[in-house]
């Protein structure tokens, strides 16, 4: 058995070692576009804010170690330009050297996660604007940012503010250009105006509710131009979303969402026989709201690539979907988020409730207590779990995962009340925020 897998990064190398480590026989070959396999892309900015040594540091597997050690036919500088679902082959070009290839599979995973969007603004091409997502791009933004004083961010997302935190934290001048009024579009209002509080105290420049219109410079940009100003700068980070690598499977039948994610079934078997996806180019099952999503992150990218590869060698092990389960960091300030938005309730039509609380996230008479805020989101006919975001110092992490698991197993708030979590005065309240929160609802509602 011959598989293929397109992209050497999480999804495609998780898939690569279950078929290594379930089917003794196989013959596998990875078509990479670039040339660094299996490394970490979330640890980057803090390389570039130098918590990380160096971007090697993020290497899970070298190319060398898929060869040697597993006997992956692993290639770099193969892009693929075509997939023939009917003879069962790829094509696709060796970059740099002109030639081409063909390979035929038995089975072909589709694993080449996304890229940076970067719409066509006028100036683009000037030196000094750069996207973020890979290890050679990480490189090039390192080297420009040891000649520059000022960046500014496009876009106040992830990615955005865990640059705009390490950017600064090097001693650059920073700011940020949103085009929505706040950043973190993913968290409810209230919750976000402790990010603008933050960054207002780090002296890091929002400018919200405005869209870039082009970049100016000789040679290099110098200003961004928006649509309520010109604003000076010496480097440009665009960071205002990723979509899913997947053109090069136009005309091959592949169903996908109209943002170009390929949609899977529960096996990551696509709508073609013999052709599966995995990452941040394919849907992602989500729970509550019991329908395919697009939440790119490594943490899914890892599964699913793990059990696409058990589905390719004939085990049928489906993946049980996600919750919408995130963390972050901006300066001090850990964000927490699972489940759904308002905005994201409100759009599925389900009547529902909020309730907020601000606790310590350990025994409040104990030294180093840090304050937390939770909101929670249930549905009003029966306290169903809907979503959780909760904002603060230490602690948000394990409030999250305890969250995340509630939602995953479709709790209700009383639940909550009877979760046996752990309680010590260095770690927690006798009641954690979570339950404090849940009991003052049920109090109020008994």
């Amino acid at each position: 058995m011959h598989y293929v897998i397109i992209g050497g990064d999480a999804a495609g190398m998780s898939a690569a070692m279950e078929i290594v480590r379930n089917d003794p026989d196989a013959q596998i070959t990875t078509l990479e576009k670039g040339n660094i396999y299996s490394y970490g892309q979330c640890g980057l900015p803090y390389v570039v804010g130098k918590k990380v040594f160096s971007t090697t540091d993020v290497i899970a597997r070298s190319v060398e170690m898929f060869r040697t050690k597993y006997k992956i036919d692993a290639k770099i500088g193969h892009e693929v330009t075509k997939v023939n679902p009917v003879n069962q082959t790829v094509t696709g070009n060796v970059l740099g050297s002109g030639e081409s290839f063909e390979i035929k599979y038995d089975r072909l995973l589709v694993a080449t996660g996304a890229s940076s969007v970067v719409p066509d603004w006028e100036g683009t091409q000037l030196d000094g604007i750069h996207t973020f997502k890979t290890i050679p791009q990480t490189e090039a933004l390192i080297a420009d940012l040891k000649e520059v004083e000022h960046v500014t961010i496009i876009g106040g997302g992830y990615i955005g503010l865990e640059m705009a935190e390490n950017i600064k934290e090097i001693g650059k001048e920073v700011r940020i250009i949103q085009r929505g009024e706040q950043l973190m579009p993913i968290l409810d209002p209230e919750m976000a105006d402790m990010l603008h509080q933050k960054a207002k105290e780090k002296q890091v420049e929002l400018k919200l509710n405005e869209e870039v219109r082009s970049f100016t410079g000789k040679g290099r940009v110098q200003s961004v131009v928006t649509d309520k100003g010109t604003y000076s700068t010496d480097l440009v980070l665009i960071a205002i979303g990723i979509k899913p690598s997947t053109f090069f499977l136009k005309n091959t039948g592949i169903e996908t969402l109209s943002n170009g994610a390929i949609i899977v079934n529960e096996y990551m078997e696509t709508s073609i026989p013999y052709i599966y996806a995995a990452g941040d180019c394919a849907t992602h099952y989500n729970r509550i709201k019991q329908k395919n999503d697009y939440i790119p992150l490594g943490t899914t990218a890892n599964k699913q690539g793990r059990l696409a590869g058990f589905n390719m060698v004939g085990n049928k092990i489906p993946f049980k979907g996600i919750v919408g389960t995130s963390i972050m960091k901006f300066f001090e300030l850990s964000i927490g988020r699972t489940g759904l938005s308002e905005k994201e309730v409100k759009e599925l039509d389900i009547p529902f409730e909020t309730s907020t609380l601000e606790a310590t996230n350990i025994a409040g008479y104990y030294p180093g207590k840090e304050l937390m805020t939770i909101k929670l989101l249930y549905r009003k006919e029966d306290q169903l779990l809907l979503g959780g975001q909760i904002v603060g110092g230490h602690g948000v992490d394990k409030r999250t995962d305890v969250l995340a698991t509630a939602l995953y197993h479709s709790m209700k708030l009383p639940d909550l009340l009877d979760l046996d979590l752990a309680y010590a005065p260095p770690f927690n309240g006798v009641w954690d925020p979570i339950q404090q929160l849940a009991k003052r609802n049920f109090d109020k509602n008994k």
